[in-house]
């Protein structure tokens, strides 16, 4: 009892202490702590045998596991950025784009980036990175909240392209090894709810931006921004040649290379630019300098709730939690989206619900002679619900990291097209499965 106190516990107060602004280094590792305290998990491994669960090496395990996995991909995702905003070419597009949409059509524009790179392979997080100095143009020119910049990135990155049918990003892949499907698996209804997760969302999105704007709010310039208006702009064809170069490299090297097929793709993208570009570059040390420091602090912030989840999943609740959400009574279907979506929202992971219910929940629902095809859907859509908590990797590195903005200020649209968007998407493909649509 305890045990799922500190559990419950520790998440409600990462929660709030990132609402309340206070560096994720710092909340990670005390909601850790308090985590461990309550659980009487062991602080030091000097404390327990070799290999044994205590705080520092799980915690640190987690931390340090992410950034050896992601850290090239976020230095070259932030480097990527960086010159594509330097040389301007990132203004370029945007102003392209203000004119084949019009200003009035600037969200759509960065959620249309967003989801066509994501759907090409491009990690969620570098997508981010991307398309942030163009959305930051795009926001100025129209004069919309800065505030709801995180928001359009995310309802292109994080709800209908991350788990449709066809997505390479890991959230669609995941299932496949246990389920033995296809990432095409439960196209019929994919393809229905990415609709309207892209039309719902965007609606939602544009009314809360309108009634911001009605209120008042504008555009507001802060001095870190780029001064590009009155300088030479590239052509929009350079600044667009390295978006595709970086989605035509995820696509050529994913089979082959899996995540590793970023780096090539993003190294791509930043020597294309800078081939494109080279005469507009205003400052291309301080925009490799800018672009490190970047990605420092965007991975420093997402690892540390990574390590969270490493000491969370140490504890005993933990394993009582899974236990229960694994054996909910009634339809497979339904027992299987609470099972990932609840243990994604513990983890903050997307990925981490899939890894850690599938294994359990698989065998049995498969012996049940439950249609994989729908079960696979299924879970994939609902790993991308409440994972988008507030102290989710990719909302935290998104608002804080990229963007520059306050928990307070931007999580309310976040939080409603990323977590309440796809809930509602995941009920509709249960329904549509249910009624025997792509069965």
């Amino acid at each position: 009892m305890l045990s799922m106190i500190g559990m419950v516990g520790g998440l409600i107060l990462l929660i709030v202490l990132t609402m309340r602004g206070v560096n994720l280094l710092i909340a990670g590792p005390l909601s850790a702590l308090f985590v461990a305290v309550l659980s009487g998990l062991p602080l030091f491994p000097q404390l327990v045998g070799e290999g044994e669960a205590n705080l520092l090496s799980n915690y640190m395990g987690g931390f340090s596991g992410f950034i050896t996995s992601w850290f090239p991909m976020f230095l070259l995702g932030a480097i990527f950025g960086k010159v594509m905003e330097d040389t301007g070419a990132a203004d370029s597009v945007s102003k392209w784009l203000v004119g084949k949409f019009g200003l009035s059509k600037a969200v759509l524009a960065i959620v249309i980036a967003c989801a066509v790179l994501t759907y090409g392979g491009v990690s969620l997080f570098v997508v981010a990175f991307s398309v942030y100095p163009m959305a930051l143009s795009l926001f100025k020119q129209a004069d919309l909240p800065r505030r709801f910049i995180p928001a359009a990135l995310a309802l292109g990155s994080v709800t209908f392209t991350m788990t449709s049918a066809g997505s390479p990003e890991i959230q669609n892949w995941i299932p496949i090894e246990y389920l033995n499907t296809s990432p095409y698996a439960g196209w019929e209804v994919s393809i229905i709810v990415a609709v309207f997760m892209a039309v719902f969302g965007y609606w939602w999105l544009k009314r809360m931006i309108n009634k911001a704007v009605n209120k008042g709010e504008r555009f507001e310039a802060r001095e870190s921004d780029p001064q590009l208006a009155d300088r030479a702009l590239p052509h929009p064809v350079t600044g667009l040649i390295p978006l595709l170069v970086v989605l035509a490299g995820s696509f050529i090297f994913h089979d082959s290379l899996g995540t590793s097929a970023l780096i090539l793709a993003l190294l791509g993208g930043v020597i294309t630019t800078y081939l494109l570009n080279m005469k507009y570059f205003t400052n291309l040390g301080k925009a490799l300098t800018d672009g490190t420091i970047g990605a420092l602090i965007a991975i420093g912030n997402t690892a540390a709730v990574v390590g969270f989840g490493g000491v969370a999943k140490a504890v005993p609740a933990f394993q009582v939690a899974v236990d229960a959400m694994t054996s909910i009574p009634g339809s497979p279907l339904i027992g299987g989206a609470v099972a990932v979506s609840v243990i994604a929202g513990l983890t903050g992971s997307a990925s981490g619900g899939q890894v850690i219910a599938l294994p359990l929940i698989a065998p049995h629902y498969i012996d049940m002679g439950v249609n994989t095809e729908a079960l696979h859907r299924t879970i994939a859509i609902s790993s991308g619900a409440l994972d988008s908590l507030p102290h989710n990797g990719y909302v935290v590195t998104t608002i804080q990291g990229i963007c520059g903005e306050t928990h307070k200020a931007a999580y309310g649209a976040v939080g409603a097209v990323t977590v309440i968007v796809p809930l509602i998407g995941l009920t509709i493909a249960i329904i549509l499965f249910s009624l025997g649509l792509g069965i």
